[in-house]
Order: structure tokens, then sequence, then C-alpha cells
């Protein structure tokens, strides 16, 4: 083991770490949106309980997913210099927007929604959360757009050996990235709905308050719709991992040669014929490449090396993120069945969302797994191995001792979170003080 495995082992952990919190943001904002828009339309006072409580809620994940995203970007500089020379007047470009445009707006929002409950005119105050969740879906937009260009660089050349942007809208309009953001967006309400959902059940087993049911068909809605996006944009991906990862498409179906119509495999051994090819092209006859047949083609072209990802790692985590995903929104889909008709929401299944409660983390989770993984050996596709951009003159034990740091720390917010969210859960919503809408102003005889 060298520096450069251990660097990408840190860079793995921190970013599966800060996923953690990022879709759960991205969601239960709207969400929140959605509630405080209920109470605004119909005045109910159940529907300013549950935006309190699920706004406090909100409120906890983002400020842990706001320090472990601060701390990831430091790696840029820290373990990837080389990497960070090479693309920064491409990929510093979104994500100085991000920065300075989406999250500034965010923050911003977010804070003037926090403290404003008693201070701002409640039309005002219900526009600051929306203008702060629909911030940080251009926050998304501008960070995947950005990671959408290492796996299809477009709008660029490469100049004295670095990449110069020479079109920033093809970068924001990557095919890649129109495939990718709304299907990582989908996925974070799908976390989101999982979320509500499980503390929903919580409280629906220890009453039968309306309120509660009323939240969970929102949140069964809102997952059912955006596994709806998530299923569609997966296809989109899947015909563009076609064009442009063939290799990725091969090790995630464990195809090894050239097949013409290749068959979708469930688990090794077990096939479906022809469906891996139409699912790819719409031609059940079409040629899918394999990653042995690839890897003579990009040596010819690239040079000696190995350009086969980790196949075990893409392969499996390909079927967690489709099976566990899929059984998150079979679950909401079959929760809308049965409460229909303004009918309760059975105590077995108000268990079964509480233990399905990991299964949308765990799948978006795999789903980056497979992504990262799947690019490689490249960072830049094409353009730049991974073993090209770390750092030069880190040592072994420089990165051993940041990664231990880092893995405990963020292990450690990781559990400051957890206890956090589950004591608040368990608190249940504060009892209601109606905010005062703020007094009108007289107009003054003086001047």
């Amino acid at each position: 083991m060298d520096a450069l495995d251990l660097a990408r082992w840190q860079f793995g952990v921190t970013t599966v770490y800060h996923f953690l919190f990022v879709p759960l943001t991205i969601g239960l904002g709207i969400f929140v949106a959605g509630l405080q828009t209920a109470w605004h339309r119909t005045g109910k006072d159940h529907y300013l309980r549950l935006t309190k409580f699920f706004g406090k809620l909100f409120v906890i994940n983002f400020a842990m997913g706001v320090v472990t995203g601060i701390v990831q970007e430091f790696q840029f500089g820290m373990n990837w210099s080389e990497y960070s020379t090479f693309v920064g007047d491409v990929f510093g470009a979104p994500l100085a927007m991000e920065a300075l445009l989406a999250f500034f707006l965010e923050s911003t929002f977010i804070g003037l929604w926090i403290f404003g409950w008693d201070r701002l005119p409640k039309r005002l105050h219900l526009a600051c959360i929306w203008a702060a969740t629909l911030a940080s879906n251009l926050s998304a937009y501008f960070i995947l757009a950005a990671n959408a260009w290492m796996k299809h660089p477009v709008g660029y050349e490469v100049v004295d050996g670095r990449a110069r942007m020479t079109d920033l809208w093809a970068v924001l309009t990557n095919s890649t990235a129109i495939a990718q953001v709304p299907h990582v967006l989908g996925a974070a309400f799908v976390v989101a709905g999982g979320f509500v959902l499980a503390v929903c059940g919580y409280w629906l087993l220890r009453t039968r308050a309306e309120m509660w049911r009323s939240a969970a068909r929102g949140a069964l809605v809102m997952t059912a719709i955006a596994g709806a996006v998530v299923a569609g944009t997966g296809d989109m991906s899947a015909k563009l991992m076609y064009e442009q990862q063939p290799m990725k498409l091969a090790a995630a179906e464990g195809l090894e040669r050239d097949t013409a119509g290749a068959p979708f495999s469930i688990a090794p051994g077990i096939e479906i014929p022809k469906v891996l090819s139409f699912l790819s092209t719409n031609d059940p006859d079409a040629v899918i490449q394999g990653t042995e047949d690839l890897q003579r083609r990009f040596e010819q072209e690239f040079g000696p090396g190995d350009y086969r990802p980790d196949g075990p790692i893409v392969f499996w985590s390909f079927r967690v993120m489709l099976v566990f995903g899929m059984a998150t929104v079979g679950l909401s889909v079959l929760g809308l069945w049965l409460t229909r008709r303004r009918r309760a929401l059975p105590d077995w299944l108000s268990r079964l969302f509480l233990l399905a409660l990991p299964l949308p983390l765990l799948a978006v989770t795999a789903g980056w797994l497979l992504s990262e993984i799947g690019r490689q050996p490249w960072t830049v596709a094409g353009e730049l191995l991974t073993a090209a951009s770390v750092s030069p003159g880190v040592s072994l034990t420089e990165v051993a001792i940041s990664l231990t740091v880092f893995t405990l720390l963020y292990g450690a917010l990781t559990v400051a979170e957890a206890v956090l969210l589950a004591r608040h859960v368990r608190k249940g919503p504060e009892e209601l003080v109606r905010v005062p809408a703020p007094e009108k102003r007289q107009p003054s005889l003086m001047y």
C-alpha cells in the first residue's frame, strides 16, 4: 500500500460521510417548505407544529453537512494538488458559482428563516424557506456538473499540460450532468421520504394523531414521485454510460467479452438474456463491450496499464443501489395504497418504515461508489489518471495520519448527528405557540 491508495481511501471516506448529510438536507428542506406552505394556505395548527418539528431536524442536518463539506475541499490541496493544477481552470468555475451564489443564498435564507419566525411577515418568512431549499438544489447542480465533467469532459482544451475552459455553457449543460442531476436529486427526495416515514412510523405506533398520518402521506407521495424520477433518469444514465463510459457499464454487469444481445445479470450465474443490450441501446441484439476487450483497446490507445475498475465493488454497488432503492420506493407505493380514502397506516407498516430507514442511505452510498469507483483508474476520463493526480512529496505516513484523524472526526460527527436527531425525534413537537403576525405600523404624521 502506498500514499496513493491511502489518499483514495481518505477522499472516499470523507465523501461518503459528507454524502450521508447532503441528500437528507436537499429533500427534507423541500418537505419542510411544503409543510409551511400547507400551514400558510390552510391555517391548520398541526402543519405549523410539523414545520417546526421537521425544520429543527433539517437545521441539525444542514449544519453537519456544512462542516463535513468544508473539510472535504481541503483535500484538493492536501492530497490531490496535481489534479487541482490540471482541472482548476475548468473545475473551479462551477465550484466558485456554487460557493459565491448558491451556498451564499442558501445559508442567508436559512438564517432568515430560523430567526425570522416572530420578526418577518408570514409570506416573506415562507419565501425564505423556499429560497433556501431552491438554492440548495442549485448548489447541488453546480457540484454535480463539475463531477459530470470528470466523467465526460467537454468544453475545454489542454494547453501546456492543463485543461483550459473554452465553453462554460457546455460544461454546465454536459449530457452526463443533465442525466445525473435529476437522478441524484430524485435519490435525495427518496432518502428524505424514507427518513420522514421512519419518524412518522415511530410516532404512529404511539399515537393516532392525524398530523402524523398527514405527514406520512406527504412523504409517501414525495418518495413515490421521486422514485419514478430516479428510475427514468437511471435509464438515461445507462444509455449515456454505454456511449461515454463503456468500461464502467461492463464492470457493473460483470461482462468480460464483447457480447451481442448481452444479458442483464441479477447475480453471478443468474441472467436475463438480451436485457442489458436493450436497456443500453433499445436494441436487444446490440453489442456491449466487455472489460477484457476494452482493456486491450485502451492499452493500444493510452499505453500500458490496467484500465479496469474494481469489478466486485462496481458489480455489487449497482445491485445494492437498485435493490435498496426499489425497496424504499416499493414501500412508499404500498403505503399510498393502504392509506387511500383516509385509512390509517397499519402498525406493521409503521414498523417496516422504521426498519427500512437505512435502506435509502445505503442505496445512495452504493450509487456513489458505483459512480466514482467505476470511473477508475481515471480522475478525468481519457485525460488524467488517478496515479498522476496525487500530490508529489506526500508521504505514506502523512496521509495515514490525516486519514486516521478525518475518519475519527467524521465518525464522531456522525454519532453526534444521530444522537441529536434521535433525541429530537423522541422529544416530539413542542407545544404550539402561535406566531403572532407583525403589527402594522400606522403612518406617522411627523416628518
